[in-house]
């Protein structure tokens, strides 16, 4: 692990907390780029086979059924991510950061092209179910370590970093199900087995994390860690909070195609690019987040505000043009939102609390997003079309910014130190 580099008398923080530091060269360079790696995974499981789902299911044509569980093949992992994810903090808590990880990522292959030799169908999707149990582990785990050896600005960097990375792996993941599928609906399922050559080097490069690491330095003695209670009040807040957000942010991923298939746009190109150039706003709206300097409880309003903006452009929209743009802006406000709300979530949290406190954020983060499309449902059932649901929607996220607008105003931000210098190298 390369030493931190000390910080200037002037970043020493204000209320008693430790000063903030970096950490540069190339050994933080690696292991940054395997917790990359590692956080990209969950999203492999989830767009890598959509490509493919046509093939599977004329394959399985035979099989009762079919109709549910070959969309299940692809939706299960998430919501055993979902459920699983806050039992995967504990876990990570009570036996270790990174041997949790090393031993999931290991299992993530096997598990992951089992399909390649599994003829039942009903198999396939238990598998699947098993794939977003060892994803919440590494899930979890990855975002963790983050937490365990950065600090300040550079932490909240690199959880934006996470969401940068998530939004361009899953263009990319979709490319290379589409290419692998036109081998046969099975060809994809190798990419699982990369991960083998990811768990060596993880095992080998990525330092054991402990409570003198990093920002944990004044975390409290193991004594007091067992009579500490967990901080679940102000984290259910969070939480909850994450919840509505991933619904927000997950609609227009989801519903853009059938948003525009009602104006009649059918070329399945002309709707790729739309959905690239919105997922492409979401990486600018991280990199917008990592590079202002703000802190999360400064952005959520304003977030939630541009989500809003958004669905109301989209409900309004005549032409696809304009519905293209008010994505873009829906999106640009979700990729500030994500890391915003994982940069709170992680400030309520020590080190003996951190495993549990991801675990149980990235748990209700999929929730959201697996519930979104029945919300949506709901919504459309209630007013009657997907463009006045969408419109319900703007209003839920305008009083959703107007309400954290007053929270913030009635309590003053904690300023928790200066401007850090940016990483070298």
């Amino acid at each position: 692990m390369p030493a931190p580099v000390p910080p200037s008398p002037s970043s020493a923080v204000a209320d008693g907390a430790p000063p903030e530091e970096t950490v540069s060269g190339p050994g933080h360079r690696l292991r940054i780029t395997l917790l990359m790696a590692g956080s990209c995974l969950p999203i492999l499981g989830a767009v890598l086979i959509a490509p493919v789902l046509p093939q599977m299911h004329d394959h399985f044509a035979d099989v009762p059924g079919v109709d549910v569980l070959v969309p299940m093949a692809l939706t299960v992992p998430a919501l055993s991510l979902a459920l699983l994810a806050p039992f995967a903090g504990v876990m990570v808590d009570r036996i270790g950061r990174k041997r949790l990880l090393v031993v999931a990522t290991v299992l993530y292959a096997f598990i992951g092209t089992a399909p390649l030799w599994l003829d039942s169908l009903g198999a396939i999707v238990a598998s699947r179910a098993l794939v977003g149990v060892v994803e919440a582990a590494i899930m979890t785990c990855c975002t963790t370590l983050i937490g365990d050896y950065y600090s300040g600005r550079q932490r909240d960097r690199y959880l934006a970093l996470q969401t940068m990375c998530a939004s361009i792996s899953a263009t990319a993941f979709f490319v290379l199900g589409g290419a692998a599928g036109s081998a046969g609906w099975r060809t994809p399922f190798w990419a699982y087995a990369v991960t083998l050559l990811l768990a060596p080097a993880m095992a080998a490069f990525l330092p054991k994390s402990s409570p003198t690491n990093r920002n944990s330095a004044l975390s409290p003695t193991v004594s007091e860690q067992a009579e500490r209670p967990f901080p679940w009040r102000p984290l259910a807040g969070t939480c909850a909070l994450t919840v509505f957000g991933a619904v927000l942010f997950y609609t227009v991923q989801v519903e853009m195609s059938f948003l525009l298939d009602d104006m009649g746009v059918t070329d399945p190109g002309m709707i790729g690019l739309a959905i690239a150039v919105s997922s492409l706003a979401t990486v600018i709206g991280a990199v917008v987040f990592s590079r202002a300097g703000r802190g999360p409880a400064a952005w959520l309003p304003v977030v939630f505000a541009l989500c809003a903006v958004g669905f109301a452009v989209i409900s309004l929209a005549p032409n696809p043009v304009v519905l293209t743009a008010g994505a873009v802006i829906n999106c640009f406000g979700g990729g500030i939102m994500l890391p915003s709300l994982l940069t709170l979530a992680l400030s309520k949290l020590d080190y003996a609390d951190r495993g549990r406190g991801t675990g149980l954020w990235t748990g209700t983060f999929f929730i959201g997003q697996f519930i979104c499309p029945f919300v949506v449902l709901a919504l459309q059932s209630a007013v009657g079309s997907l463009e006045g649901a969408m419109g319900v929607l703007a209003l839920a996220g305008a009083l959703g910014a107007a309400g954290l607008g007053l929270t913030a105003r009635r309590r003053r931000p904690v300023v928790v130190g200066e401007p850090i210098e940016r990483l070298a190298g």
